[in-house]
């Protein structure tokens, strides 16, 4: 069996029992706490490899947050000091460099320290919205539901992209897409975790000129479905006069992408909704193992013009 195909297995395997593994990490003191050195996480598929810190080239008129470009096996990767952007300072210095493959970009993270990988369900994960200052997405509870359970922060590294290089998002948001027409009375749902992931979709539904939903979470998600068949019902239509399809990200706290798209495809009263997975875990690693929980396509983040693409394929087949 090929890496890649013992890849998909295991990340199947994780998905079917709503698990994942976190990489957990450490970025120095927290602001305003002198003795308190926080865990974060990352999903480990974002990150292609874990390196002691090469040496680093500065650029001229790059943001503070960016520490320059490092060198890795003849690829130009730009280095992004996370300490200084979520506010922590180093007790030991930036050791570690985490090199990560995201919504179609390759980038690296200093940190000061990468402590242990734990395998998690979802369920575990607590949304952060509204309470992590706009960088946090989740809260994972390590211990799962223990009390006095170890926690580590998620952070919400498109916010954090953005924020840091936003040229590389403007590019994207100054394109038109042709209108999607839906049938009358449907909407698409949506589901992401991240805000501005979030308002990229919001903006490329408008664009499209299509009504929608959005969600935060798959649970939200499943949720709503559910209240939309109830409602259905009650008219004496079918969830498909209601639902055109469902968008979601495959990343997200209580529910995760991989179980709301199981949850719809296994349920009689919605398997003829089309799913879509809009992630920012790119490859066809990732690809492989969308199938294989059966959605009907997979997109990456985030391409305003290749979103609208696969929506109108996905709804004419």
């Amino acid at each position: 069996m090929s890496k890649e195909m013992r890849e998909i297995d295991e990340r199947t395997n994780l998905a079917a029992n709503s698990m994942f593994e976190l990489l957990l990490f450490r970025l120095g003191e927290a602001a305003n706490s002198a003795d308190r050195r926080e865990l974060f996480g990352i999903n480990v598929f974002k990150v292609r490899e874990i390196l002691v810190m090469p040496e680093i080239t500065a650029m001229v008129n790059s943001p503070p947050q960016v520490m320059g470009v490092a060198n890795i096996r003849g690829q130009m990767i730009t280095v992004i000091n996370l300490p200084m952007v979520v506010g922590c300072k180093p007790t030991k210095g930036l050791g570690i460099l985490l090199v990560t493959e995201f919504a179609r970009t390759t980038q690296a993270f200093a940190v000061e320290e990468v402590n242990e990988i734990v395998r998690l369900e979802w369920k575990h994960v607590l949304s952060a919205e509204n309470s992590g200052g706009g960088l946090v997405t989740s809260i994972a509870r390590l211990d799962g539901a223990a009390e006095n359970t170890r926690l580590a922060q998620v952070l919400d590294v498109e916010q954090i992209l953005r924020d840091v290089m936003p040229q590389e998002v403007k590019s994207e948001e100054a394109k038109t897409v042709a209108k999607i027409r839906l049938e009358p009375g449907q909407i698409i749902l949506a589901a992401d975790d991240s805000a501005v992931a979030r308002m990229m979709i919001e903006k490329g539904f408008k664009s499209m000129d299509v009504p929608y939903v959005m969600t935060k979470t798959g649970k939200e998600a499943w949720e709503r479905l559910q209240a939309m068949h109830a409602t259905a019902v009650a008219e004496g239509k079918s969830i498909k006069d209601k639902v055109a399809l469902v968008l979601t990200d495959l990343e997200m706290p209580e529910m995760d992408g991989f179980t709301l798209t199981r949850n719809i495809k296994q349920d009689g009263r919605f398997n003829q909704i089309p799913v879509i997975i809009h992630s920012s875990l790119t490859g066809t690693t990732n690809e492989g193992h969308v199938k294989s929980v059966g959605a009907d396509a997979y997109i990456a983040k985030f391409v305003e013009e290749e979103l609208a693409a696969t929506i109108r394929d996905v709804l004419h087949r």
